[in-house]
């Protein structure tokens, strides 16, 4: 379930952040990032704060900048969780804004993804995002999946996953504890024709790979490494 330690340190929106630019794809506005000419596409599905957070966007420049197609999109229609209003806090917005509604509207993305001839699609989810992921790697709709402090996936969600799968856990996660993130490892060890990777990163909270501070060197450190981590995975097995 989203909680507190969902929402901390949120991100100042800016829709015109990043090298890329915003399109419609598959009926959503989306950021896009890298050549349009890759047959390779990674599609990253946001957390709470939507396609507009500037890291968020410039971890999609430094996927595409090794040579994917990078798809942000806007899962949230421009309504995205805002943690200054009072009258609508995150359990009442996430009403309006499922991780089901999501994975629905992932289907017209891939549809125009696959339409400009890519061949091959990995997905990365954050938090919300991680849920969506799931869903279509059971319906083996990607090649490559790859979860960053979840929320919402389940053992039963991992049991049933077909594409191969990084799961990158924070060491201080009250929703996806690391209890949880070693069951999630515990069942990936007992399907070894799906290649798998799990580490709980140290000394780090839910959200650090999206939201950690430019003047804490360490906090950076640990967020590059998770990025590093992340495009590994798709350059070996997006392709």
């Amino acid at each position: 379930m989203l909680g507190p330690q969902c929402c901390e340190n949120p991100p100042v929106l800016n829709p015109v952040s990043g090298s890329g630019h915003v399109e419609e794809v598959g009926g959503l506005d989306a950021y896009v990032s890298g050549s349009p000419d890759s047959k390779l596409c990674i599609l990253l599905i946001s957390e709470v704060f939507g396609y507009e957070a500037p890291k968020l966007r410039a971890l999609a420049d430094k996927v595409a900048a090794s040579g994917f197609y990078v798809v942000v999109p806007d899962y949230f229609y421009g309504d995205p969780y805002n943690p200054t209003n009072q009258d609508r806090p995150v359990l009442v917005w996430i009403k309006d804004h499922g991780c089901d509604k999501g994975f629905e509207d992932t289907k017209s993305v891939l549809e125009a993804i696959n339409n400009k001839g890519i061949t091959a699609i990995g997905a990365a989810g954050m938090c919300w995002g991680a849920k969506v992921v799931m869903e279509l790697s059971k319906e083996e709709l990607i090649q490559a999946a790859v979860l960053l402090h979840p929320t919402f996936v389940t053992v039963d969600d991992i049991k049933c996953g077909k594409a191969p799968i990084v799961i990158l856990g924070a060491e201080i996660d009250h929703w996806t504890s690391p209890a949880l993130v070693k069951q999630f490892e515990d069942v990936l060890a007992s399907k070894p024709e799906v290649p798998s990777y799990v580490k709980i990163h140290p000394r780090v909270s839910h959200g650090w790979t999206v939201r950690y501070n430019l003047d804490e060197s360490e906090a950076v450190k640990a967020a590059e490494e998770a990025h590093k981590e992340m495009l590994d995975w798709f350059v070996t097995y997006v392709k």
